[in-house]
C-alpha cells in the first residue's frame, strides 16, 4: 500500500488533513476524543464534522474552533503534552505514537519559527498559529494517521501550491508564502497558485515533511485507489480541499537505508537511552549489538533503520548523541512478498473484552504469520496474572482459528 498527498491546487493545512483522514475511514469519533482532550487544557474548544461541497467535489471539513488561554513557549508546550499523555493515556499505544510524531511536528514549526525570528527555541511561542488550535490540529492529525495504520505505508506527496499575493501578520504584511512556510517546504517541491492568498500553513506544511518519504512529480502506477477529500476554511476559485489517495503499487521493490556505527566509550544507561531518542527523531527501528572491536576492546554496534529522507537528520543526531565522528550508510532494497497488515480483533478472556492488534501477514491470502502486538498482550498479562508467553500462545492459536472459520 501507498499513500498520495496531493495539494496541487489545494494547498495544505492540519485540519484539511484530518479531513482527508476521516474520508478515508479513520474513526471520528475517537478523534473528537482525542483532540478535546489535549486541547482543551490549552484554550476553549468546539469541534464539528460536515460534508461541504468544494468546487463541486464533496468533502469532509473538520472545523476547530478554539480561543486561547494563554500562549506557551515550545518547551513549556511539549512538556505539556507528555504530562497529559502520562495522566489520560499511560497504556495506549496509537495515542502514544502519534505523540511522538506530533512532537517532531511542532519542532519542525519550532525550528522554522526560531529561523525568521532569530531566536533560540526555548524563546519561542507559538503566537502566529495559537497555542490551542496547533494542538487540535497537530494532535488529531498524527493520531488520525496512526488510526489509518499510514505509518507502514510508504508515503508519496505531489508539488505543494503556496497560494500568492500577501498574508497579515502580528509583525505586519508578508509575501505568500511566510518566511516560516518557506523554511519548512525548503527541500519539497512547491508551485503557486491563482488563488490569491496563503493556502500552505506553517501547520500544515510540517504535517506533510514529517510524513512524506518521497516527492514526486506526477502520481506512480497505482491501483484498488481509496480517496479522501479534506475541505478547508475559505471558498476559492480553485478546489481548497487536500486529496489524499490510499491505494496499492504495482511496484514491488521499496528502498530504506540503513545507520550504522561502531562505538566502544557509552554507558549503559546512554545506550538505553538512545533507543527512545532515535525513535522520537524519525527511526523506523534501531537495534544495538555487543561486538569486540580493535585492541581486543568490547564494544557495540548501532545498527537504525531509516527512510531515504530522513537519514541526514538522523546522522546527525545519532553523531551528537553518540559522540561518534562517523555513520555509514547502507542503501537496501526492500522486497515485499507478503502483504501484510494491522488488524485489531476483540478477545474475551476471563468474561472480559480486550482489543488486541495483530501483525498480519498473507501470501495468496494464505495466512502465514498473525503475531499479537506486544504492548497489547503485556497490559491484558498486568490485568489478568497470565504470563506473557502463555498469552501470545492463546492469542495466535484463536487468531488461526478465526481465520479458518471465516
Amino acid at each position: 500500500m501507498v499513500l498520495i498527498i496531493d495539494a496541487q491546487t489545494s494547498g495544505i493545512a492540519g485540519n484539511m488533513f484530518i479531513g482527508a483522514f476521516i474520508d478515508l475511514g479513520a474513526d471520528k469519533d475517537k478523534i473528537i476524543k482525542v483532540v478535546e482532550d489535549y486541547a482543551s487544557e490549552f484554550g476553549d474548544i468546539s469541534i464539528s464534522i460536515e460534508k461541504k461541497p468544494k468546487n463541486g467535489i464533496m468533502s469532509t471539513y473538520f472545523n476547530i474552533q478554539t480561543s486561547d488561554r494563554e500562549h506557551r513557549h515550545y518547551h513549556e508546550l511539549i512538556d505539556k503534552i507528555d504530562e497529559i499523555t502520562k495522566r489520560k493515556y499511560p497504556e495506549d499505544k496509537t495515542v502514544k505514537n502519534s505523540i511522538l510524531l506530533a512532537k517532531r511536528i511542532f519542532k519542525t514549526i519550532a525550528v522554522a519559527e526560531s529561523k525568521v525570528h532569530g531566536i533560540k527555541l526555548n524563546e519561542l511561542h507559538f503566537h502566529e498559529v495559537g497555542c490551542a488550535d496547533a494542538v487540535a490540529d497537530v494532535i488529531g492529525a498524527s493520531y488520525a494517521y496512526y488510526l489509518l495504520n499510514l505509518d507502514k505505508q510508504k508515503v508519496y506527496s505531489l508539488p505543494v501550491a503556496v497560494g500568492s499575493g500577501t498574508v497579515k501578520t502580528s509583525h505586519g504584511v508578508l509575501p505568500v508564502p511566510a518566511p516560516a512556510v518557506y523554511n519548512i517546504l525548503e527541500d519539497v517541491p512547491t508551485v503557486g497558485s491563482l488563488a490569491k492568498c496563503e493556502i500552505a500553513t506553517p501547520t500544515g506544511s510540517s504535517i506533510l515533511v514529517n510524513i512524506t518519504e518521497e516527492y514526486v512529480d506526477s502520481i506512480p502506477l497505482i491501483h484498488h485507489k481509496k480517496i479522501g477529500y479534506g475541505a478547508g476554511t475559505k471558498d476559492l476559485e480553485v478546489l481548497n480541499a487536500l486529496r489524499i489517495i490510499k491505494a496499492d503499487t504495482i511496484g514491488q521493490k521499496d528502498s530504506i537505508s540503513i545507520l550504522e556505527t561502531n562505538v566502544d566509550t557509552l554507558s549503559g544507561e546512554v545506550l538505553g537511552s538512545l533507543f527512545d531518542k532515535m525513535l522520537d527523531e524519525g527511526a523506523r527501528d534501531i537495534s544495538i549489538s555487543p561486538t569486540i572491536m580493535k585492541k581486543n576492546r568490547p564494544g557495540h554496534i548501532i545498527k537504525i533503520i531509516a527512510k531515504n529522507n530522513d537519514v541526514e537528520h538522523l546522522c546527525d543526531v545519532l553523531m551528537q548523541e553518540t559522540g561518534s565522528l562517523g555513520v555509514r550508510i547502507i542503501p537496501e532494497i526492500h522486497r515485499s512478498v507478503a502483504r501484510r497488515e494491522i488488524v485489531t480483533k476483540k478477545v474475551n478472556i476471563n468474561s472480559v473484552e480486550y482489543e488486541v492488534n495483530y501483525k498480519v501477514g498473507y501470501i495468496h491470502d494464505k495466512l502465514i504469520t498473525c503475531r499479537p502486538e506486544y504492548e497489547d498482550v503485556k497490559l491484558i498479562s498486568q490485568q489478568t496474572d497470565i504470563p506473557i508467553k502463555d498469552l501470545e500462545n492463546y492469542l495466535k492459536n484463536k487468531y488461526r482459528i478465526d481465520d479458518l472459520n471465516e
